[in-house]
């Protein structure tokens, strides 16, 4: 049941409200209608048959802020977001987000609105950038979807950019080349063993550098030789935190025997739970870049260019480990397994450049097969043919 009724303004302009009733029995209103006619049209539509279809909103639950319903969102999926993601959607949102829309009411704002912030975001920021942005805004707009605070949420239809598709450059090392990069980290003047093991590990087991970062002594099993991944060290300096690898793929990775007696080496009188690598002062590990910027003296960048090798990043040795595997013989799904991928097509997705062999060897395979079924079919022949003249 609605009720509609005039009233004044404080400035003596007449207007109109409609009271009626919520699902749940509570009185409330909403007012500020020029003419009856509008408001009985909104009663109808959503009040009357808003309850009977069971899309009733209460006008009243859209003025919540969009900054409050962020904060509401954030603390419930904290709990099921890694740390990385939780900080990277925090600052996304302060940087982008928030200034646009912090303190909008949530059932203020209009689709078009959001597409000109879209549009004007897109103009001065990567397509990356753009649609994390917009995923964040979309999120808190479900949310207040799923709350009935509104019908329906704003950055829906939105024209997006769209990320530039771009094959990634890969440098892949030699087995000679990695070994001659690891015997110049271990030319270094600080933790030169240790430095030469993490070169090698990274190159000969493919681990993450965020997951050597957290890797304990404990992890290193040099009966079975393998190497337990299950944390990933990430974040800034001054500001890290332990988390599960990525994909939340715990794993156990294969550790050949150089490996092995590299990280016996380091790991000698350690307690189970030491860090096998830290920076000279004790700190976890400190990442390092491929800049090829003069200033770029680093340990990292320096070993390389006395090895004669081309400047890489650490993501690189992974690469690398992977370019190893395949022409040892690994198949794609241990290739994933090895490498903590989500899937055998994300594996595939990555390193299809490093399968291409694969279908040369497919078409020599069945040229030799049907060579051999081809002659053998001959000789059935031949044999059948025999047996008739015999007879």
């Amino acid at each position: 049941m609605t009720n509609i009724t005039s009233y004044e303004t404080s400035k003596g302009q007449r207007r109109f409200r409609v009271r009626f009733r919520k699902p749940d029995g509570t009185q409330t209103d909403k007012r500020g209608f020029l003419r009856k006619k509008d408001a009985e049209l909104w009663a109808a539509e959503h009040v009357t048959v808003a309850k009977a279809n069971d899309s009733f909103i209460d006008p009243q639950a859209g003025i919540v802020t969009v900054g409050s319903l962020f904060e509401r969102w954030m603390v419930m999926r904290e709990p099921f977001l890694k740390r990385s993601t939780f900080e990277t959607n925090r600052r996304t949102w302060n940087t982008h987000v928030a200034p646009a829309w912090k303190d909008r009411r949530l059932d203020s704002i209009r689709r078009e609105q959001v597409q000109e912030w879209v549009s004007e975001l897109a103009s001065r920021r990567s397509a990356s950038t753009t649609l994390k942005a917009h995923g964040i805004l979309h999120a808190v707009c479900l949310l207040g979807v799923k709350e009935r605070r509104i019908l329906h949420s704003p950055t829906e239809g939105v024209e997006l950019p769209k990320r530039a598709k771009r094959k990634e450059r890969r440098r892949y090392l030699t087995v000679p080349q990695l070994l001659a990069f690891a015997e110049a980290a271990g030319r270094s003047e600080l933790i030169p063993r240790e430095r030469r093991a993490l070169v090698l590990t990274l190159g000969f087991t493919g681990i993450r550098w965020g997951e050597a970062s957290a890797l304990k002594v404990g992890s290193i099993d040099f009966k079975a030789m393998r190497l337990h991944v299950d944390a990933n060290l990430t974040g800034w300096t001054g500001n890290r935190f332990l988390t599960s690898p990525k994909n939340h793929e715990v794993r156990d990775v294969p550790m050949p025997r150089i490996v092995a007696d590299a990280l016996a080496e380091i790991t000698a009188g350690k307690d189970a739970g030491d860090s096998v690598f830290l920076d000279p002062s004790g700190e976890p590990l400190r990442f390092q870049s491929a800049s090829e910027s003069a200033s770029n003296r680093t340990w990292w960048p320096m070993a390389l260019r006395r090895a004669g090798l081309p400047l890489m990043s650490p993501h690189d040795l992974r690469h690398t480990f992977a370019s190893i595997a395949v022409q040892a013989g690994a198949n794609v799904k241990a290739l994933q397994r090895m490498m903590g991928h989500a899937s055998a097509s994300m594996t595939l997705d990555v390193y299809a450049d490093l399968f291409d062999s694969d279908l040369d060897d497919v078409a020599r395979l069945i040229d030799a097969r049907v060579g051999v079924d081809f002659k053998c079919g001959q000789n059935v022949g031949k044999t059948v043919v025999l047996d008739a003249v015999r007879r």
